[in-house]
C-alpha cells in the first residue's frame, strides 16, 4: 500500500543497490536529503546512468563507504576505481538496457514524477530512458512527487498503487546550459547540413556541433526526430519552421532550460520511452533516411572511430553510437555522419590519426565508415576502397598534417 515517507532516504537501508534516475529525472530532493545525513548512504551501492559535466550528485562523496555502480567515466568515477568503490561497465547504451533488464534486481528504485491525474498515474516527465527497465523488477518502488515536473506522453508511467513511499516537494529541476559555439564548429555543422535532405529523420545528441547543426538546418523542411535525447536544438528547428508537424519526436530523455522544459510539456508530437526502443537497431533501419549525426575523438586512416579515449585516458563511453550507425547504415537511404575538429591542443595534435593505437578504443570498425566531416571538408568512405579512403581522410585533416598522414600511410600500405 502506497504511504507517504517524511524523506525519499528512509527507504535506503545499508546493504541496499539502489537505482537512481539520472540526467533531467535527476531528484534535487534525494540529493538535498543525502548531503544532508550522509549516513544513509553508508554501505550503499548506488547505480544509475550518470552523463559526465550533467548529473549533479557524487554519490561516492557522500560517505566512505558508498559505492558506485556507473556506466560513464567521470572524474569522480575514476578515483571511485582507485579507491574500490566504483565499478564501470563498458558497454553502449543497448549493453546498459541488457545489465538492467537480465541483472539481479536493484532492491530500490527512486523514480522523480509529475503529480498523478484523476486514475492515480504519474508522468515520468522528462527522462524515460532506463527508469523503466528496472522498475518492475525492483523489490521496492519509491518516488520524489515534483510539481514542477511536467506531464508529458510517453509508453511508461508510474501508478500511485505501485509505490511503497513517496514523498511531494518542490525542486528545481536539473537544467542544461548549451556550450558556446565557435567558428569551426559552424564550418563542420554547415558541411554536415549539406547532406542533410528535406525529409530526412535525424538523430544528434549534445555539444557544439549539433547546436551549430540546429542553425545550419533551419532553411531545411520536413525534417523528423528519432534520438536518444533531445535539447533545444529541437525547439529552434521547430521555431523555424523545418520540423515535420505532423511527425512524433522519439526521444529518451529532454534536457535543456527551463524554457525547452515547457515547450516539451506543451508539444504534443513529443513521445518518451526507454532505450530498448530509441536505441533499437532494427526499429531504426525500418526508418528510411535516417541520418545519425555523432562526435568523435578521432579517425583512423581505415576509418575506425574513437569516440571514448583521448590520450589514453577514458573521456565517457560509447553511449548511443554504435546502436545508432548499426540503424542509420541499415535504412534505405540512410546516413551515418561523424563530425569532429581536425586538430586538438591548438592545432597541435592531428584528430585524423594514421592508425588506432593503444592509447584509443575502437567504438565503430571501418567497415561501418561512411561519412566523416571536419572543418576542411566531407571524407565519402563508403564503397571506397582503402587507398580512396585513406586519401580522403588526409583531404580533410588540417593542412599542415597532411604531409604525415600520407607518408605515415605510405609505409601501412606497404605492410597490407
Amino acid at each position: 500500500m502506497s504511504h507517504p515517507l517524511q524523506r525519499l532516504s528512509d527507504a535506503i537501508k545499508p546493504g541496499n543497490r539502489v537505482f537512481v534516475s539520472t540526467m533531467s529525472a535527476e531528484s534535487a530532493l534525494l540529493a538535498e536529503e543525502l548531503r544532508g545525513d550522509p549516513e544513509r548512504a553508508r554501505d550503499v551501492n548506488f547505480m544509475g546512468v550518470q552523463f559526465p559535466g550533467i548529473d549533479t550528485i557524487d554519490y561516492l562523496s557522500l560517505h566512505p563507504e558508498s559505492r558506485l555502480a556507473a556506466f560513464f567515466m567521470s572524474p569522480a568515477v575514476r578515483s571511485g576505481l582507485k579507491e574500490g568503490r566504483a565499478a564501470l561497465h563498458g558497454v553502449d547504451y543497448l549493453g546498459i538496457a541488457h545489465t538492467l533488464r537480465h541483472g539481479p534486481p536493484v532492491d530500490l528504485a527512486i523514480a522523480q514524477v509529475s503529480p498523478p491525474d484523476a486514475q492515480g498515474r504519474c508522468s515520468i516527465g522528462l527522462s524515460s530512458d532506463f527508469l523503466p527497465l528496472v522498475w518492475n523488477r525492483a523489490k521496492q518502488r519509491i518516488a520524489h512527487i515534483n510539481p514542477l515536473m511536467p506531464r508529458t506522453q510517453g509508453s511508461f508511467s508510474v501508478n500511485m498503487s505501485e509505490l511503497d513511499g513517496w514523498v511531494e516537494a518542490e525542486r528545481p529541476l536539473l537544467t542544461y546550459k548549451e556550450p558556446v559555439m565557435g567558428e569551426i564548429d559552424l564550418r563542420i555543422a554547415a558541411q554536415a547540413a549539406s547532406l542533410v535532405r528535406d525529409g530526412d529523420t535525424l538523430q544528434f545528441g549534445m555539444g557544439t556541433v549539433p547546436l551549430a547543426l540546429g542553425q545550419a538546418l533551419s532553411q531545411h523542411r520536413r525534417l523528423k526526430i528519432h534520438a536518444g535525447m533531445v535539447t533545444q536544438v529541437v525547439q529552434r528547428l521547430h521555431e523555424a519552421g523545418a520540423l515535420d508537424p505532423d511527425a512524433r519526436i522519439t526521444t529518451g530523455v529532454a534536457l535543456g532550460d527551463t524554457r525547452f522544459y515547457d515547450f516539451v510539456a506543451q508539444h504534443e508530437n513529443l513521445w518518451f520511452t526507454d532505450v530498448s526502443q530509441t536505441h533499437n537497431v532494427a526499429a531504426i533501419a525500418r526508418i528510411p533516411r535516417f541520418v545519425a549525426v555523432n562526435a568523435a575523438v578521432e579517425v583512423d586512416l581505415f576509418g575506425q572511430v574513437n569516440s571514448e579515449r583521448m590520450g589514453g585516458v577514458l573521456q565517457a563511453g560509447a553511449g548511443g553510437l554504435p546502436a545508432f550507425a548499426q540503424g542509420a547504415l541499415n535504412s534505405e537511404g540512410g546516413r551515418l555522419l561523424i563530425c569532429l575538429r581536425a586538430t586538438a591542443a591548438r592545432g597541435a595534435i592531428s584528430r585524423i590519426v594514421p592508425a588506432l593505437d593503444a592509447q584509443a578504443l575502437c567504438t565503430l570498425p571501418g567497415y561501418m565508415a561512411d561519412a566523416v566531416i571536419t572543418e576542411h571538408g566531407i571524407a565519402e568512405l563508403r564503397g571506397r576502397s582503402m587507398e580512396q579512403r585513406a586519401q580522403a581522410l588526409i583531404g580533410i585533416a588540417e593542412p599542415s598534417h597532411r604531409a604525415a598522414l600520407l607518408a605515415a600511410w605510405e609505409q601501412q600500405r606497404a605492410r597490407l
